[in-house]
């Protein structure tokens, strides 16, 4: 009986560590297209979404320990940063509810849309302070790469020089440039 106890208790440890990290695939919601995957690690409070659709491929990491999203565009070759605004950015426990409730009913499409815009020509090149802040996460994604600064915006009305981020049919994020 001694024995029996043990193997459960030796079960639960690790179904606990396995369960630490939960993975979602992102399917497009007319088609069922996968367009990427999503993966939780809420021991670290870290949600990194990889979107794999031709032009509009990304790599975005929410860091929710530093309070920080990147997103590298690979179109664009670069890196954009920006503070998580909790008025905007739903909390990790409801992105993985989301994911969760799309996987369940394919057929959902309702993404709220967070507007960002960047200044071109404003870049620099993480550095380790930088790195210190973003956390090292952010800075495995973006290293390398010129570091844009973002900010919210209003919905653009020309948003033909936009770039598409985010998660796919939970929190769709639109890049956009500033004009001068």
């Amino acid at each position: 009986m001694n024995g029996l106890a043990a193997v459960l208790v030796l079960l639960g440890v690790f179904w606990t560590q396995s369960s630490a990290l939960d993975t979602f695939v992102l399917q497009e919601p007319n088609n069922g297209y996968v367009t990427g995957t999503m993966t939780i690690d809420n021991e670290n409070k870290l949600a990194e979404v990889h979107v794999r659709s031709g032009l509009y491929s990304s790599d975005t990491i929410f860091d929710y320990s530093r309070g920080y999203i990147a997103t590298r565009l690979f179109s664009r070759n670069a890196c954009f940063i920006m503070k998580i605004n909790k008025e905007d950015i739903p909390e990790l426990e409801e992105i993985g509810r989301q994911a969760f409730e799309r996987q369940a009913m394919r057929r959902v499409y309702s993404p709220n849309n967070v507007w960002v815009q960047f200044q071109s020509g404003n870049s620099m090149l993480g550095n380790a302070r930088d790195w210190l802040i973003y956390g090292r996460p952010i800075e495995q994604l973006c290293s390398g790469l010129p570091l844009y600064q973002l900010e919210e915006t209003r919905p653009q009305m020309n948003v033909n020089g936009c770039a598409s981020a985010g998660i796919p049919s939970i929190l769709g994020m639109k890049i956009c440039e500033r004009v001068n």
